[in-house]
Protein backbone atom coordinates (compact mmCIF):
# COMPACT_ATOMS: atom_id res chain seq x y z
CA UNK A 1 0.00 0.00 0.00
CA UNK A 2 2.04 3.12 -1.18
CA UNK A 3 0.63 7.12 -0.28
CA UNK A 4 2.19 8.83 -3.32
CA UNK A 5 1.68 12.30 -1.22
CA UNK A 6 3.54 11.10 1.75
CA UNK A 7 6.23 8.47 0.16
CA UNK A 8 4.57 6.03 3.08
CA UNK A 9 5.12 2.31 2.06
CA UNK A 10 3.11 -0.19 3.88
CA UNK A 11 5.69 -3.53 3.46
CA UNK A 12 3.97 -7.15 3.12
CA UNK A 13 5.00 -7.89 6.51
CA UNK A 14 3.06 -5.25 8.25
CA UNK A 15 -0.26 -6.32 5.90
CA UNK A 16 0.13 -9.76 7.27
CA UNK A 17 0.32 -8.50 11.16
CA UNK A 18 -2.37 -6.43 10.96
CA UNK A 19 -4.07 -9.41 9.58
CA UNK A 20 -3.53 -10.74 12.69
CA UNK A 21 -4.04 -7.86 15.14
CA UNK A 22 -7.36 -8.07 13.44
CA UNK A 23 -8.12 -12.18 13.82
CA UNK A 24 -7.18 -10.96 17.77
CA UNK A 25 -9.77 -7.75 17.94
CA UNK A 26 -11.97 -9.58 20.01
CA UNK A 27 -8.90 -9.35 23.17
CA UNK A 28 -7.66 -6.14 22.15
CA UNK A 29 -9.79 -3.51 24.20
CA UNK A 30 -7.91 -2.53 27.06
CA UNK A 31 -4.85 -3.98 26.36
CA UNK A 32 -1.32 -2.02 26.36
CA UNK A 33 0.40 -2.59 23.02
CA UNK A 34 3.77 -0.99 22.07
CA UNK A 35 4.77 -0.99 18.47
CA UNK A 36 8.42 -1.41 17.43
CA UNK A 37 9.68 0.00 14.66
CA UNK A 38 6.64 1.01 13.46
CA UNK A 39 7.21 3.10 10.29
CA UNK A 40 4.18 3.65 8.81
CA UNK A 41 2.54 1.93 12.03
CA UNK A 42 -0.32 -0.24 10.30
CA UNK A 43 -0.55 -3.29 12.87
CA UNK A 44 -0.59 -0.24 15.83
CA UNK A 45 -3.04 1.62 14.36
CA UNK A 46 -5.09 -1.21 13.43
CA UNK A 47 -4.49 -1.90 16.88
CA UNK A 48 -5.79 1.38 18.32
CA UNK A 49 -8.92 1.11 16.00
CA UNK A 50 -10.27 -2.44 18.01
CA UNK A 51 -9.71 -0.71 21.37
CA UNK A 52 -6.24 -1.11 22.42
CA UNK A 53 -4.09 1.49 24.25
CA UNK A 54 -1.01 1.69 21.80
CA UNK A 55 2.23 3.23 21.70
CA UNK A 56 3.88 3.73 18.76
CA UNK A 57 7.64 4.03 18.39
CA UNK A 58 10.68 3.76 15.98
CA UNK A 59 14.01 5.10 16.39
CA UNK A 60 15.19 8.28 17.89
CA UNK A 61 17.83 8.50 15.15
CA UNK A 62 15.09 8.50 12.43
CA UNK A 63 12.89 11.60 12.48
CA UNK A 64 11.10 11.06 9.18
CA UNK A 65 9.55 7.23 10.84
CA UNK A 66 8.72 8.93 14.03
CA UNK A 67 7.06 11.30 11.21
CA UNK A 68 5.11 8.60 9.80
CA UNK A 69 4.13 7.54 13.13
CA UNK A 70 2.58 10.33 13.73
CA UNK A 71 0.68 11.29 10.28
CA UNK A 72 -0.63 7.50 10.81
CA UNK A 73 -2.03 8.25 13.58
CA UNK A 74 -3.37 11.71 12.34
CA UNK A 75 -4.54 10.40 9.28
CA UNK A 76 -7.07 7.78 11.49
CA UNK A 77 -8.59 10.42 13.48
CA UNK A 78 -6.09 8.95 16.56
CA UNK A 79 -4.19 12.09 17.35
CA UNK A 80 -3.79 11.01 21.04
CA UNK A 81 -1.80 7.50 20.19
CA UNK A 82 1.68 8.70 21.45
CA UNK A 83 4.72 8.13 19.49
CA UNK A 84 8.36 7.40 21.22
CA UNK A 85 11.70 6.84 19.68
CA UNK A 86 12.96 4.07 21.22
CA UNK A 87 16.25 2.47 19.80
CA UNK A 88 17.45 -0.84 19.11
CA UNK A 89 19.73 -1.87 22.24
CA UNK A 90 19.40 1.38 23.80
CA UNK A 91 17.93 1.44 27.39
CA UNK A 92 16.50 5.03 27.03
CA UNK A 93 15.02 7.39 30.06
CA UNK A 94 11.73 6.37 27.46
CA UNK A 95 11.98 2.70 27.37
CA UNK A 96 12.61 3.08 31.20
CA UNK A 97 9.30 4.94 32.11
CA UNK A 98 7.29 2.37 29.38
CA UNK A 99 4.39 1.23 31.51
CA UNK A 100 4.00 -2.47 31.68
CA UNK A 101 2.35 -3.38 28.16
CA UNK A 102 0.69 -6.90 26.83
CA UNK A 103 1.53 -7.17 23.47
CA UNK A 104 4.19 -5.98 21.29
CA UNK A 105 3.83 -5.48 17.93
CA UNK A 106 6.67 -5.69 15.09
CA UNK A 107 6.27 -6.13 11.60
CA UNK A 108 9.45 -7.07 9.42
CA UNK A 109 12.11 -6.01 12.34
CA UNK A 110 14.36 -8.85 11.71
CA UNK A 111 15.31 -7.04 8.48
CA UNK A 112 19.20 -6.49 9.39
CA UNK A 113 21.10 -9.30 11.11
CA UNK A 114 23.06 -7.06 13.13
CA UNK A 115 20.49 -5.36 14.42
CA UNK A 116 18.99 -8.85 15.70
CA UNK A 117 20.68 -9.08 19.28
CA UNK A 118 19.69 -5.27 19.55
CA UNK A 119 16.29 -6.03 18.73
CA UNK A 120 15.85 -9.21 21.13
CA UNK A 121 17.83 -7.47 24.03
CA UNK A 122 15.08 -4.80 23.81
CA UNK A 123 12.64 -7.57 24.05
CA UNK A 124 13.54 -9.56 26.85
CA UNK A 125 14.00 -5.95 28.71
CA UNK A 126 10.06 -5.29 27.73
CA UNK A 127 9.04 -8.98 28.60
CA UNK A 128 11.39 -8.75 31.98
CA UNK A 129 8.88 -6.17 33.32
CA UNK A 130 5.66 -7.87 32.00
CA UNK A 131 6.28 -11.52 32.07
CA UNK A 132 2.60 -12.64 30.55
CA UNK A 133 3.39 -9.91 27.65
CA UNK A 134 4.03 -11.57 24.26
CA UNK A 135 6.07 -10.52 20.95
CA UNK A 136 3.78 -10.62 17.91
CA UNK A 137 6.29 -10.08 14.81
CA UNK A 138 6.29 -11.08 10.88
CA UNK A 139 9.35 -11.14 9.41
CA UNK A 140 10.58 -11.89 5.69
CA UNK A 141 12.51 -14.75 5.28
CA UNK A 142 15.60 -13.59 3.02
CA UNK A 143 18.08 -15.95 3.88
CA UNK A 144 18.14 -19.79 4.37
CA UNK A 145 20.87 -19.15 6.80
CA UNK A 146 18.52 -16.78 8.14
CA UNK A 147 17.97 -18.02 12.29
CA UNK A 148 17.77 -16.17 15.53
CA UNK A 149 17.38 -19.65 17.78
CA UNK A 150 20.69 -19.36 19.24
CA UNK A 151 20.37 -15.43 20.29
CA UNK A 152 16.33 -16.61 21.74
CA UNK A 153 18.30 -19.12 23.89
CA UNK A 154 20.92 -16.69 24.87
CA UNK A 155 18.17 -14.16 25.96
CA UNK A 156 15.89 -16.76 27.49
CA UNK A 157 13.14 -16.43 25.44
CA UNK A 158 11.22 -19.18 22.80
CA UNK A 159 9.53 -18.73 19.87
CA UNK A 160 6.10 -20.11 18.52
CA UNK A 161 5.71 -20.69 15.01
CA UNK A 162 2.32 -19.22 13.95
CA UNK A 163 0.35 -20.32 10.62
CA UNK A 164 -0.29 -17.73 8.26
CA UNK A 165 -3.51 -19.71 6.90
CA UNK A 166 -4.65 -19.73 11.03
CA UNK A 167 -5.12 -16.29 10.55
CA UNK A 168 -6.33 -15.49 6.81
CA UNK A 169 -3.51 -14.51 5.81
CA UNK A 170 -1.98 -17.08 3.71
CA UNK A 171 -4.08 -15.86 0.40
CA UNK A 172 -1.56 -13.91 -2.46
CA UNK A 173 -4.04 -10.84 -2.56
CA UNK A 174 -2.03 -9.88 1.46
CA UNK A 175 1.18 -10.73 1.48
CA UNK A 176 2.24 -10.18 -1.92
CA UNK A 177 4.37 -7.35 -3.00
CA UNK A 178 5.07 -5.37 -5.58
CA UNK A 179 8.83 -5.76 -5.11
CA UNK A 180 10.61 -8.06 -7.46
CA UNK A 181 10.58 -11.79 -6.81
CA UNK A 182 8.78 -13.99 -4.32
CA UNK A 183 8.46 -13.11 -0.94
CA UNK A 184 7.94 -15.53 2.10
CA UNK A 185 6.24 -13.78 4.73
CA UNK A 186 6.24 -15.75 8.38
CA UNK A 187 4.90 -15.02 11.57
CA UNK A 188 5.82 -15.92 15.39
CA UNK A 189 5.34 -14.92 18.51
CA UNK A 190 8.59 -14.45 20.81
CA UNK A 191 7.64 -15.01 24.90
CA UNK A 192 10.00 -15.36 27.96
CA UNK A 193 11.09 -18.74 28.34
CA UNK A 194 9.65 -20.24 31.41
CA UNK A 195 12.50 -21.18 34.19
CA UNK A 196 11.65 -24.79 33.61
CA UNK A 197 13.68 -25.11 30.66
CA UNK A 198 10.70 -25.05 27.71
Amino acid sequence: VLDPQYGMYVWPCAVVLAQYVWAQRGSLPGKRVLEVGAGVSLPGVLAAKCGAQVVLSDSEELPRCLRNCRRSCLMNHLPHVPVLGLTWGRVSPELLSLVPIDIILGSDVFFDPKDFEDILMMIYFLLEKSPHAEFWTTYQVRSADWSIEALLCKWKLKSTHIPLHSFGADKEHLASSSLPGRHTIEMMIISLAQSDGS
